[in-house]
């Protein structure tokens, strides 16, 4: 969600996370888990492993509730392929990995719809149920519960590059030679394969040509040549204030959430007008949470799934430490009005609609590892 959408937060665990897979492997297994209801375990992005968020529940129900956050989607599911099926029970990735791994590979179980799909009507328009990213590919199951989610392309200073100008020229920035040295590159690898397809004018989201490799392969190398900075997301949000560079890749209401609440406005998410993908000018993601096809599933983790919908749990989920981010559920009144202006202002809610309309949506790219590679040659030969 994977890249590293958000490599400011490394391979850690915030409050309340544990070395799960470890601390749990073992004899005391079978032990352990013969009575759940009053202990969860959640492999997560960020945010869900918060105090603010586990708290609360934790109390609620008297139990021990136990969070790991990682920061790639791929990693968290081959933990499930590995065996750890019997350690979570509930799993928080970006959206395509449920439809189109997770469930087709048993590793999650699908929800009670008259139970679940109900919030969805309260959610913002575009998660109206049946929401095709929480959905199994024939429609019948519903396989997860949606929340955070935002525009994800890159970041400018708006006191350096209008966004009327990055809008206009979007990709075309990293191909303007007079560019080299003005920009970063996120340390965020398969949001940066995204970006350098579309860098060559080509789309990420299908199988590609030796010939668009070859193109991809000389992006690849021309923007991590031109970069003054590579790094973290506290990193390009210091070189942005600083003026150390002007913009950089890939970057979104995610990455830049931060500055802007600490007082920095003119640090802004940009969704281009345009790219190599039909009808659309970037990319952008949504979290979808998934019960474990664990044989001794909580019920706490059904429970936790309703807790999280509640308005004043999402507000704080949106706002929960890292990053910040809009939430599915601003779709009810009496969660939108738990922002302040400055949270509005924060998570860019002034272009939040429009641009969600022409990003495409986080997606599977069928030739990853190539490119990858070849990404990584780039970064490493500059």
């Amino acid at each position: 969600m994977q890249f590293d959408r958000r490599s400011l937060l490394k391979y850690s665990a915030a409050a309340g996370a544990v070395g799960l897979a470890g601390g749990l492997a073992g004899p005391s297994v079978n032990k352990a888990f013969a009575a759940r209801e009053k202990e969860m375990n959640i492999l997560c992005w960020e945010g869900y492993n918060s105090a603010d968020v586990l708290d609360p529940f934790r109390n609620d129900k008297s139990a021990t509730i136990k969070a790991e956050s990682l920061t790639n989607d791929p990693t968290m599911i081959n933990r499930l392929r590995a065996g750890e099926t019997n350690v979570w029970d509930l799993i928080n990735v970006n959206n395509p990995w449920a439809r189109k791994v997770m469930a087709p590979e048993g590793l999650i179980k699908p929800l009670d719809r008259a139970r679940f799909e109900p919030y969805f009507e309260t959610m913002l328009p575009g998660f109206k149920p049946p929401y095709k990213w929480s959905m199994s590919e024939d429609g019948k199951d519903l396989l997860g519960m949606a929340q955070r989610f935002g525009p994800y392309s890159f970041v400018v200073n708006t006191d350096k590059i209008s966004r009327k100008t990055a809008e206009d020229q979007g990709w075309d920035l990293w191909n303007d030679p007079a560019n080299a040295g003005r920009y970063g590159v996120l340390e965020s690898d398969d949001w940066n394969v995204f970006d350098i397809f579309l860098i060559a004018g080509i789309d990420p989201f299908r199988e590609h040509t030796d010939d668009e490799f070859a193109k991809f392969d000389a992006a690849a190398k021309t923007v991590f040549k031109g970069a003054k900075v590579v790094g973290d997301i506290a990193t390009m949000n210091q070189a942005l204030v600083s003026g150390e560079i002007d913009f950089h890749l890939t970057g979104g209401t995610y990455s830049a959430s931060p500055a802007r609440f600490d007082g920095y406005p003119n640090i802004r998410g940009i969704t281009p007008l345009k790219s190599a993908i039909p009808g659309k000018g970037g990319v952008a993601w949504i979290e979808i949470t998934s019960t474990v096809n664990n044989r001794q599933l909580s019920p706490l983790a059904v429970d936790f799934l309703e807790y999280v919908q509640d308005p004043k749990v999402a507000h704080t989920v949106a706002f929960a430490e890292g990053t910040f981010n809009p939430v599915t559920q601003m779709g009810n009144p009496k969660c939108f009005e738990l922002f302040s202006k400055d949270e509005l202002d924060a998570i860019q809610w002034d272009g939040l609609e429009e641009e969600m309309a022409r990003s495409a949506e986080y997606d599977i790219v069928p030739d990853y590892d190539r490119a990858l590679d070849l990404m990584t040659a780039a970064k490493r030969e500059a």
